[in-house]
């Protein structure tokens, strides 16, 4: 599966971004969907995920009530919509899919949240 994320950039601390992860060579619905992040000099993080089929979601404790995860099957597109961001928000933002199978992660979105 190959995974393309869109929609970093730069803005100010409590503004709001929607992150994309458009999927293809399976199908978003029946894939385990995640962001992680990393900022820099630190680790990769997790910081939500959808289960596949059902669409169970689960968030990091430093974003849930400001970061939602959600799907477009239609559009075989995974969003992650940001609100509220803040400073510690800065990172590369990574999109991955998982299944029987496969294991796969996109490029990356830059994303930088000044203060």
């Amino acid at each position: 599966v190959q995974l393309v994320e869109s929609g970093g950039g730069l803005v100010q601390a409590g503004a709001s971004l929607r992150l994309s992860c458009t999927a293809s060579g399976r199908a978003v619905r029946t894939s385990a969907m995640s962001w992680l992040r990393q900022a820099p000099g630190k680790e990769r993080m997790f910081v939500a995920s959808i289960t596949g089929i059902v669409g169970l979601t689960s968030y990091a404790d430093s974003v849930k009530g400001r970061f939602t995860i959600s799907r477009d099957t239609a559009k075989n597109t995974v969003y992650l919509q940001m609100d509220n961001l803040q400073p510690a928000d800065t990172a590369v933002y990574y999109c991955g899919a998982s299944g029987p199978g496969y294991d796969s992660w996109g490029q990356g979105t830059l994303v930088t949240v000044s203060s």
